[in-house]
């Protein structure tokens, strides 16, 4: 195997991985339906499954525990920000040519979320 086709493989590793993580930050934040739950609302049900759980029988003890977990791991990652603007960066640097050499059209991109703008930043366009 040549240099430069090791440098070629590297370069399409380091693509998909821009690709892959601008898409799955993507996903993540994606708006979800219904009413939005801030901080200060998964902590006070937080505290209203305490409160509950002394009392409860042990089913119910059982299903508002893991209520808890889930709580609580919500309010772990809305603590977490999320830099969006650097693997955007990332993908727009990455994303063009990474599209042609794996034939992914535009509709494709839209379809998995990603903005016009910011498949235009990329030189992706509506027609290939």
């Amino acid at each position: 195997m040549t240099d430069e086709h090791k440098q070629a493989l590297a370069l399409g590793r380091e693509q998909g991985r821009a690709v892959r993580r601008y898409l799955e930050a993507l996903e993540a934040n994606r708006p979800k339906r219904g009413r939005k739950r801030t901080p200060e609302s998964i902590a006070k049900r937080l505290a209203d499954i305490e409160g509950k759980l002394a009392s409860a029988d042990p089913l119910t003890r059982l299903q508002l525990s893991q209520e808890r977990i889930d709580l609580q791991a919500e309010l772990e990652t809305k603590s977490q920000a999320v830099d969006l603007s650097a693997l955007e960066n990332d993908f727009v640097a990455a994303a063009g040519e990474y599209s042609r050499r794996k034939g992914i059209s535009y509709a494709a991109w839209r379809e998995s979320g990603v903005d016009p703008a910011v498949l235009k930043k990329a030189g992706i366009g509506r027609a290939g």
